[in-house]
Formats: C-alpha cells, structure tokens, sequence
C-alpha cells in the first residue's frame, strides 16, 4: 500500500509539474506577443509625425515638419494645383507625409492633399496650396527660401492665400 501511495504522489508531482511548465511556455509565448504589439502601437505612433509652429526673429512664427524643417507655398500655385515641376521640385521638394499632427492654433481640416500630376505622388496642401520645403534649409530653424523670387513663403496660422 505504501508503495501505491509513493508512486500516485510521484505520478501527481510529475502532472504537477508538467501542467506548471506548459503555463511558463504559453506565458513566456505570450510575452513576446504583447511585447510586439507594444511596440507595434508605439511605433504607430511615432510614423505620425507632429508638425511644430517655430518661430524666427526676422519671419515670425513659421510651420515645420517634425525634425524642425520649414514649409513653404509658392505664389504661383493655385489651390488643389502646382506649378511648381521639373527643375523647381530640386529646389522645391514636395512636402508628402502622410500622416501628421498639426499644432495648436492650427485645424486639421485646413490640411488635405493633391496628387501630383507629374509624378503621381500624393502632396500636403494648407487650406488647399501645396506645401514645400526648400533645398537650401540644412538644418532646424533654417529660413533661407522665405521671399526667395518674390514667390516663396513660410506657412503660418495667419497665411492666407491670393
């Protein structure tokens, strides 16, 4: 009799111990899971960029990507239209990001796109007009294409277009 009850306790302690296991295996496969989606919703989060309102002695407060870059319209363009192609996105890149936050002061619903008709590709308009960057802004703060022809300016809350 006592040698059934040692073999039922070692059976049971190895059910025990089996059943204990398999849970660290299902917790320790969950682990990373939610780990995953942790940092999947993070990195969410970080894909939309925040556009910043920065502000410069000689311009004023000016919008800006998230790394601090300036945006730009030109005068030329029209609304849910640019003029500005070839030669002139060298100087003027397009400003495509597609998702984003925008800066106290400023709506949301004043931001759309347009899709370029020469390259295809989807463009940020503010209250309709296309939005750049200039080439020659290296680095955070820079203003170098503000006035530039007469025809380029910062963007800001009080922009208002032809």
């Amino acid at each position: 009799m006592k040698k059934w009850t040692f073999f039922v306790s070692v059976f049971a302690t190895i059910l025990l111990l089996a059943a204990c296991n398999t849970g660290k295996e299902e917790s320790a496969q969950s682990t990373p899971e939610s780990k995953e989606v942790s940092s999947n919703e993070s990195g969410n989060k970080e894909n939309t960029a925040a556009l910043q309102l920065l502000d410069d002695e000689k311009v004023g407060e000016y919008l800006a990507d998230s790394e601090g870059m300036a945006l730009y319209y030109f005068k030329k363009d029209e609304s849910e239209s640019s003029n500005c192609s070839g030669d002139c996105l060298k100087n003027w890149p397009p400003f495509t990001a597609a998702e984003f936050e925008v800066p106290s002061g400023f709506d949301k619903a004043d931001f759309g796109t347009i899709t370029r008709k020469d390259t295809g590709e989807e463009q940020v308009t503010y209250k309709g007009y296309p939005l750049y960057y200039f080439a020659n802004d290296k680095a955070k703060g820079d203003v170098n294409g503000q006035g530039v022809k007469d025809v380029w300016y910062i963007v800001n809350s009080e922009t208002a277009f032809q």
